[in-house]
């Protein structure tokens, strides 16, 4: 019992204990981070390869284009004019509809022109009653003249008589000709088919006609078709020529503007969906800006196309060649130098240097450095270093549209 009480009331035996827990404590952590390093060695323990997407490089036949900025204009424009004086009775069309030629746009006042027409009319008449005289005067004179009953002095006066009878007849004519024109130029009507601008005069006020500062009452446009201008260099002309030449050899004589395509995109539109033709180049270059105008023509039947719009226009830059074809995504730059990701059989990738062509439809033309069969990574790059090892899931790329001859 006595020896039971000294042992507990030793002070350094707790410590002891403590000193013996934790260097227990101790040898466990460090077995246990040590098979936690052995087993980052291990196949098991590595972290998983990284999925990407790859695919084999398209190999389709493609052209090259050129794209340019341009303005809508309008085959035809007129400005609609009065063509002769009077006050505007009526106007007939609702701003901005569509008119065909013929229609009945402004009316003035014909009331004046009637009348005019009428007192040229009744001169008509009186002029040819005249002309009906001299020639009963004139036969008369003839029979008189045989007879020696009246002088030749006589007879050459009843002659011209006639003659000049015979000229105010033509004038009254031309005088009711012109007065029945003016008539009918007091209908004012649509000289094009087209879309019509607003009436620039309201009815009740007097317009002035005929000569450079007659009254303009409206302006008119064709809709369908429309042209595009735009202007290339002249390197990029000459390329065209030769490019029509040997594409269009049947219609060579037509020049550039019978074979050579051209698709437009408005300025809220994507891609190129309408499709048209060069149909007119000009024929002296622009010393000043060294360039040369081309003219595309477009269908319009629903009228989207409006004269003066910005459009984009891009023509064949190249004749149809066969390509290989990469999505732009899929090409890596590493300072100057261009390449892909290419997955060899043992499923690592390697660098592969690459020569890049022309986009096309958002495809890359690779000149150099792949070749159909291969399967390249076209999504995940960002995960790649060289020899690494991937998960790979195929894909199959579409195939490029627009870049095709149409």
């Amino acid at each position: 019992m006595a020896t039971l009480m000294r042992a507990s009331a030793n002070p350094g035996r707790p410590f002891e204990c403590l000193h013996l827990f934790l260097l227990a404590f101790w040898i466990a952590l460090v077995s246990l981070l040590g098979g936690c390093g052995a087993s980052s060695d291990s196949p098991a323990g590595a972290p998983p390869p990284p999925l990407v997407k790859v695919a084999q490089p398209l190999y389709q036949e493609v052209r090259t284009w050129d794209d340019y900025p341009g303005r809508i204009e309008a085959v035809q424009s007129v400005d609609v004019r009065a063509r002769v004086d009077g006050y505007l009775e009526k106007v007939n069309f609702r701003a901005g509809e569509q008119v065909e030629k013929g229609d009945l746009l402004f009316l003035i006042d014909p009331r004046p022109f009637k009348a005019l027409l009428s007192r040229a009319q009744a001169e008509l008449e009186q002029a040819r009653a005249r002309l009906a005289l001299a020639r009963n005067n004139l036969a008369r004179a003839e029979l008189m003249f045989k007879s020696k009953a009246i002088s030749e002095e006589e007879f050459d006066a009843r002659s011209k008589g006639l003659a000049e009878a015979v000229a105010a007849e033509q004038s009254a004519e031309a005088a009711v000709y012109s007065a029945r024109l003016n008539l009918e130029f007091t209908e004012v009507r649509a000289p094009i088919s087209g879309r019509i601008g607003r009436e620039l005069i309201t009815a009740g006020n007097l317009v002035k006609g005929g000569g450079a500062d007659a009254t303009l009452l409206t302006f008119i446009v064709s809709t369908d078709p429309v042209y595009v201008y735009v202007d290339v260099d002249e390197r990029s002309a000459l390329k065209y020529r030769r490019l029509a030449g040997t594409e269009c050899q049947a219609q060579a004589e037509k020049g550039v503007g019978a074979c050579m395509l051209a698709d437009m995109a408005l300025a809220d539109e994507s891609g190129y969906p309408h499709h048209g033709r060069i149909e007119y180049e000009s024929p002296r270059l622009n010393a000043s800006t060294g360039t040369l105008t081309l003219r595309a023509v477009f269908s319009n039947p629903d009228g989207l196309l409006s004269p003066g719009f910005f459009a984009h226009l891009r023509v064949p830059g190249s004749a149809l060649f066969q390509a290989v074809l990469l999505p732009d995504r899929a090409v890596a730059t590493d300072l100057a130098q261009k390449f892909v990701w290419v997955m060899g059989t043992d499923g690592k990738v390697e660098r592969r240097k690459v020569t890049l062509g022309a986009l096309v439809d958002g495809y890359r033309v690779i000149a150099e450095g792949l070749k159909p069969g291969e399967w390249v990574v076209v999504e995940g790059i960002q995960k790649l270093k060289p020899g690494a090892a991937v998960k790979p899931e195929k894909t199959t790329l579409p195939q490029a549209g627009s870049g095709q001859a149409k």
